[in-house]
């Protein structure tokens, strides 16, 4: 898809960089520093991630959100992402949409969770006009009521990030790592993984839902293609990222906590 360099002058300028397959943690360390260390805006594609790889919020406990033994027999990822929100599995079914932001970028906009993720949600009903009855239901993206999208934030003192991971398709298996978490949203209704969640694929193709979403964003902002490498090129800025792989031994040390934690419950 080709953007149009001149069209909406006059509104703000929003940097895209497409991708297709990097890995989630070089995806996650990306946004990370250019939330930290850069002014403008952005928008960050990523059409699918290599390997399954499990990613916490930065205040998730492995001990309540993963079934361990089945992550640490099947040598499963697990990162811990510096923004909030839930644990999701990602794989080459999932595909990922970022958007990083000036708290002036949008007028009127307020920069606290719930007007953004309202925001959003005004954005991708633009995507998604005619193609199921699409809601933002508590912090999820939902068809009727089953999630598709899953989203996540964190917001600083001049800028901030929503990122979203959009479930394409699944892979039942990779649904067994998670366990059903403490806190859940109202409207799940304690329903299973398979119950709770439904596949983007079966109301929009693939690339004409990157496409219609970049168009979306034309709306709202003067949108600009940017390459990865040329980015990495010319940023000068040494950022060491809080996100960050979960070692094997911090992994097992939780699944002793769970252990004794079932046998004090006996």
């Amino acid at each position: 898809m080709t953007i149009p360099q001149t069209r909406n002058s006059g509104l703000p300028l929003m940097n895209l960089i497409r991708l297709k397959g990097i890995p989630i943690l070089q995806q996650l360390h990306l946004e990370e520093q250019l939330l930290r260390t850069s002014s403008d805006n952005w928008c960050i594609m990523n059409d699918g991630t290599k390997d399954p790889t499990i990613v916490m919020g930065i205040s998730g406990k492995p001990a309540e959100l993963l079934e361990i033994d089945l992550v640490l027999r099947d040598q499963i990822p697990v990162i811990r992402r510096f923004t909030g929100g839930g644990t999701v599995t990602v794989d080459h079914n999932t595909v990922f949409v970022t958007f990083i932001c000036n708290t002036d970028a949008v007028a009127g906009l307020q920069p606290y969770p719930r007007p953004i993720m309202s925001w959003t949600s005004l954005l991708y009903s633009r995507v998604f006009e005619g193609r199921g009855d699409f809601q933002l239901r508590e912090n999820d993206y939902v068809f009727g009521n089953r999630k598709f999208g899953g989203n996540a934030q964190s917001i600083t003192k001049t800028r901030w990030i929503h990122h979203t991971s959009f479930l394409w398709d699944y892979e039942v298996r990779n649904m067994a790592y998670l366990r059903l978490p403490k806190r859940i949203p109202e409207y799940r209704l304690a329903r299973d993984h398979l119950e709770f969640i439904c596949c983007l694929k079966d109301y929009i193709p693939r690339s004409v839902f990157l496409d219609k979403t970049v168009d979306a964003l034309t709306t709202q902002f003067s949108v600009r293609s940017e390459q990865l490498d040329a980015f990495e090129a010319t940023s000068n800025t040494k950022f060491l990222p809080s996100t960050r792989l979960l070692t094997r031994q911090e992994l097992e040390e939780a699944a002793f906590e769970t252990t004794l934690s079932q046998s004090l419950s006996l």
